[in-house]
């Protein structure tokens, strides 16, 4: 009877000696799975969180690049622009100096013409003096006065020289020159006195002038029919 609560006792040592080593192996175990799980949940946080980081890092750059985009069409915008209005400002300047310079030019012509026909009333209202020069050498050739000759003649060709210093030139028209309407005046017609002077000048009545290159009075011809 000793001897059977004996082993009683033993059995039941062993077997909570043996439970005890079991619960501790549990919690050692239940330790480790909590432990584990709690690994596992961060690491999915971490990925979560990275996933979120790195997604907000990519709406950061994709709203940066859009943003530069938006940026660089604006500044190809203002440089078209810009370009636009340089070309526009360019041609404007290009026709405003070409205008300038027909302007230039043109007032030079007038300046230049004004100059050459300057006094053109004053001139015209001489040229009868010299047609009156010319009828009295012609009188003056019939005396035996050389003097008076001489000395009219001398008047007229200073009159002559200080007329064309200011521009005024002598129409070189002869008999038997071709009449030319633009540049002479028939005051009548007459039979020709030969085949040859058909249609051409046969005497000049009044001497023409030019004030510069502009006739300021025909000749007045006789021409033959």
């Amino acid at each position: 009877m000793a001897k059977l609560c004996f082993l009683a006792k033993f059995s039941l040592k062993v077997i909570l000696n043996n439970c005890c080593d079991i619960l501790t192996i549990l919690n050692k175990w239940q330790y480790f799975c909590s432990l584990l799980k709690k690994i596992q949940r961060n690491a999915t946080m971490s990925k979560s969180e990275k996933f979120t980081e790195n997604h907000e890092e990519m709406d950061f750059d994709d709203k940066e690049i859009k943003e530069q985009e938006i940026a660089e069409e604006n500044v190809n915008d203002a440089l078209s622009q810009l370009q636009d209005e340089f070309l526009h400002e360019k041609d404007r300047y290009l026709r405003l100096f070409a205008e300038f310079e027909n302007y230039k030019k043109r007032t030079s012509r007038e300046r230049i013409e004004m100059f050459k026909t300057a006094g053109e009333d004053v001139i015209i209202s001489i040229l009868p003096i010299l047609d009156d020069f010319e009828r009295a050498m012609k009188e003056i050739e019939k005396s035996d006065d050389d003097n008076l000759y001489k000395g009219v003649e001398l008047i007229q060709n200073k009159l002559r020289e200080t007329l064309k210093t200011k521009g005024l030139h002598l129409m070189d028209v002869n008999s038997g020159d071709v009449f030319d309407a633009d540049s002479h005046e028939a005051i009548t017609q007459i039979p020709a006195p030969n085949d040859k002077l058909k249609g051409k000048i046969i005497d000049v009545v009044e001497k023409g002038y030019t004030l510069g290159d502009k006739i300021i009075r025909f000749p007045k011809v006789v021409i033959g029919q």
